[in-house]
């Protein structure tokens, strides 16, 4: 039986590559309009990404926009390929199971 990957199927993490995956291939968004979207806390967000990053379905990229530090996330192709993977799994489950 194929597995969901269990990276991706953490609740924080599904919501957080659900919502990167609404940007197109090389888009990003900011940290904080990302924490407000999911609703979480900055350190939760944090401790989430840190996981995609280390699997490397996330890009995190931090500059420096005049004096203040941004953080911007995005998704990586290989990030879009496992969560198009992802769901492809989910509906094969709820198909056998339905």
């Amino acid at each position: 039986m194929v597995e969901l990957d269990p990276v991706i199927h953490a609740q924080a993490r599904l919501r957080t590559v659900t919502i990167l995956n609404t940007l197109g291939p090389g888009d990003t968004l900011a940290f904080p309009r990302l924490q407000e979207l999911l609703d979480m806390t900055s350190g939760n967000l944090a401790t989430h990404l840190r996981k995609l990053e280390d699997s490397g379905y996330v890009q995190v990229r931090k500059v420096l926009e005049g004096r203040t530090p941004v953080t911007y996330v995005g998704l990586t192709e290989t990030g879009r390929s496992a969560f198009s993977n992802y769901k492809q799994v989910l509906r094969q489950l709820l198909e056998t199971t339905g």
